[in-house]
């Protein structure tokens, strides 16, 4: 079968699946979950043998110190899965919940009722527990989803997904339900975006790169993030202490990921106490400090940051540092490089965090608080499927009800339009 075919035939199944799942009842789709949980954690010796074979060839290819981190599954990335399925099935299921309910003036019962989206394309790269969270949330809202991982990853993710399909056959549900892409070759992806009439929306979750691709080569609706240039402002009259090890964790603790500071802004009446042991802490941590002029001038070791410096996503232990004269430059530096990501304020003024919260544009905008959570498990969704920083139709981590969508249901007594 050509890798068209195969994808047309994989996007028929899902649909097929997708109308099964939808109908599935609460308790049946939380016993699944629970049954890959556990299946997970039963197999974990074949889930790292597989991928082993995955990080032996992502060494032969050359793939960064970042990617093959992501790439990685451990004890603590099987446990991670396995309680991440287990604390989606404790989420209340948004599927059937109204979110409004009104009368109109002729007697109608007018209803907001959610509803799964259907089949769910999500393309990433390395990260085989995206494998698991993706499946995860989109059972529980009752979508179908086809799952397409990097080739980097694609012994681990078969892997997971041969565990899936016997959870879903043993509880009765459809096993196409949730499918791996076993195809390599790129045009597969091309194919699986051109299956509109199958496939309902597309996550793209990855480098700036693939998601460029994804968004240029789709026709199905696509919820992405470009990137993750994230700051944290450093208010005048801030706790230091506080303010240090805040951007410490945002920065050192997980530099490889989307949400971690790429920009710290500081102000001016407090550069000159501040900086200074705050570079200590990154240099010891091998951060490479990137500053403004005045930067420069506190931290005479610091590079010189240029313009392509403020919107860069690093990724890396590189960070650009900005000393600003108040809050208004501050906002005004975000609202210019910001990727509508993460944005953090450490303050101790009420009345500016509020402002922070109100002007700055972003998924997520945090006070007093390290930007490594802008993350669904940590704000309570039990896992996500990624973080969205277009607005249509979500806006952040997207959980379980960010996997559904509204109809309207009327209920009448024999009403009809004059």
């Amino acid at each position: 079968m050509s890798v068209k075919s195969s994808i047309i035939e994989m996007a028929k199944e899902a649909r097929a699946a997708s109308k099964e799942i939808a109908r599935c009842p609460s308790n049946k789709k939380n016993e699944v979950l629970l049954k890959i949980a556990d299946k997970i954690e039963a197999l974990a010796v074949y889930v790292r043998e597989e991928n082993q074979k995955d990080l032996a060839m992502a060494k032969e290819m050359g793939l960064s110190d970042a990617m093959i981190d992501r790439l990685t599954v451990t004890d603590a990335t099987v446990k991670s899965m396995a309680k991440g399925l287990r604390e989606v099935s404790q989420l209340n299921d948004p599927v059937g919940s109204t979110s409004r309910a009104w009368m109109r003036p002729n007697g109608l019962e007018v209803y907001k009722m959610r509803i799964p989206l259907g089949v769910i394309g999500i393309i990433y790269e390395s990260r085989p527990n995206v494998t698991i969270d993706a499946a995860g949330l989109c059972l529980k809202a009752g979508n179908a989803v086809i799952l397409r991982g990097g080739s980097e990853a694609l012994n681990s993710n078969q892997a997971l997904a041969d565990i899936i399909g016997q959870a879903l056959t043993e509880t009765g549900l459809p096993a196409k339900t949730v499918q791996v892409v076993p195809i390599r070759d790129r045009e597969a992806v091309k194919v699986l975006l051109n299956q509109e009439k199958f496939i309902d929306l597309i996550i793209p979750r990855g480098g700036e790169g693939l998601i460029r691709f994804v968004v240029e080569n789709s026709t199905i609706p696509v919820l992405k993030h470009y990137k993750g240039v994230c700051h944290v402002y450093i208010d005048d009259g801030a706790d230091l202490e506080m303010a240090q090890n805040i951007c410490f964790n945002a920065k050192v603790q997980r530099p490889g990921v989307c949400n971690s500071m790429e920009t710290m802004l500081v102000h001016r009446s407090i550069s000159q106490e501040f900086l200074p042991q705050m570079a200590k802490r990154f240099v010891k941590a091998g951060v490479e400090i990137r500053g403004c002029a005045e930067t420069c001038r506190i931290l005479p070791d610091a590079v010189k940051a240029g313009e392509a410096d403020w919107p860069e996503e690093y990724l890396d232990l590189v960070l650009a540092v900005k000393v600003v004269q108040d809050m208004d430059q501050a906002v005004s530096h975000i609202t210019r490089y910001s990727s509508s990501h993460t944005e953090a304020i450490v303050t101790s003024d009420y009345k500016r965090a509020r402002r922070f919260v109100r002007e700055v544009d972003s998924s997520v905008v945090l006070v007093n608080a390290s930007t490594r959570f802008n993350d669904g498990g940590e704000l309570g969704l039990g896992a996500e499927i990624g973080i969205s920083t277009s607005k249509l139709h979500a806006f952040g981590p997207m959980g379980v009800e960010e996997l559904t969508t509204t109809k309207f249901v009327v209920f009448g007594d024999g009403q009809i339009r004059i």
